[in-house]
Formats: structure tokens, sequence, C-alpha cells
């Protein structure tokens, strides 16, 4: 008697391989898009760039909103999303790169967005919460196979990599609002 065989193993590996390549490929998109909107988020604070008003006005909003001295937070911000964005992009320290854009919008929620309830049409926190959301999410699933992160042991994402980027962006967040 002949047993069934099983299904050819080469279909499944197809399969796997179909559906990796494609969640690689989402991942590359989600990073870069929102990775480079990022950084030019950044890149308007720290250089005017893309309509931004540049490092003395956003120091000057900065100080308006109790930061003081406004430009080195201004700076700090500007290099936050600056950096994190590109570091999202590349796929470049993404533990890292989420916990700097997460520490920053915790900021811009406890002191811009948060009294003014969610909808960001309201100048509520909605943005904020998306932005800091996306980057956890990013890092707690990992950058890909499409990134530079994957030469290393943090590239794989995972939960220790979610609560560093989650632990360092709201410890960061604290010491700040406590300044």
């Amino acid at each position: 008697m002949r047993r069934a065989s099983a299904p050819a193993e080469p279909a499944v590996r197809h399969t796997v391989t179909a559906r990796s390549s494609a969640s690689d490929f989402g991942l590359l998109l989600i990073r870069l898009t929102f990775g480079l909107l990022m950084a030019g988020h950044g890149a308007q604070k720290l250089f005017g760039l893309f309509g931004g008003k540049g490092l003395t006005a956003t120091g000057q909003g900065f100080a308006a909103l109790g930061y003081r001295p406004g430009k080195v937070f201004a700076t700090i911000c500007g290099l936050s999303e600056f950096l994190g964005g590109l570091g999202l992009a590349l796929g470049l320290l993404t533990p890292l790169a989420a916990a700097a854009l997460i520490g920053v919008m915790i900021n811009a929620m406890a002191t811009v967005t948060g009294a003014h309830g969610l909808w960001e049409t309201d100048g509520g926190v909605e943005y904020s919460v998306c932005i800091a959301v996306v980057a956890l999410a990013v890092a707690a699933i990992g950058p890909g196979r499409l990134a530079v992160d994957r030469l290393f042991r943090w590239g794989a994402g995972g939960w220790a990599a979610g609560a560093f980027a989650l632990g360092l962006g709201g410890i960061a967040a604290a010491i700040t609002l406590s300044l």
C-alpha cells in the first residue's frame, strides 16, 4: 500500500517566500514614506526647508511653550525628527529611531495637542498618536529584510525592541517635560 504524499515542499516554501517578500516591501514602503516625511518635518525646524520657519523662529515658538532655552529644545526636537525619520527610512538603528520619534510625540501631546482632545481638526492628539504608534509598531515588527538593521541582532524587532523604543522615548519625554 502506498502512502498519500504530502503537499510538495517547494510549493510551501514559495508561498512563505512570497508572503515574506510582500511583508518586506510593505515595511519598506511604510518606513520610507513615514521616515522621510518625519525627516522633512525635522528639516523644517532645523533648516527652514519645505516651508519651515527655521531654527530661530522655531526656538521662539518653543520658548513660548515654556521650553527654556527655546532654541536648544527646538534643536533637540528637530534633530529627533530628522535623524529618527532618516533612521526609520533606512532601517538603521530602528529601535533608537523609533524612540526619538515617540519621545517627541509624547512631548507634543503633553504641551500642545493634549488639551484639545482627540481629533486633529480641533488641534488634538490624533496626528501625534498616529506617529508614535507607527514608530512603535515598526520597532516591534522590525524593519524587514530590506533594511540596514538586518545585519545586526536588533534588526529582527520583537518585544524587547518595542519595549526599548517605548521606554527610552517615554523616559526622554519625561526628562524633557520635567526641565
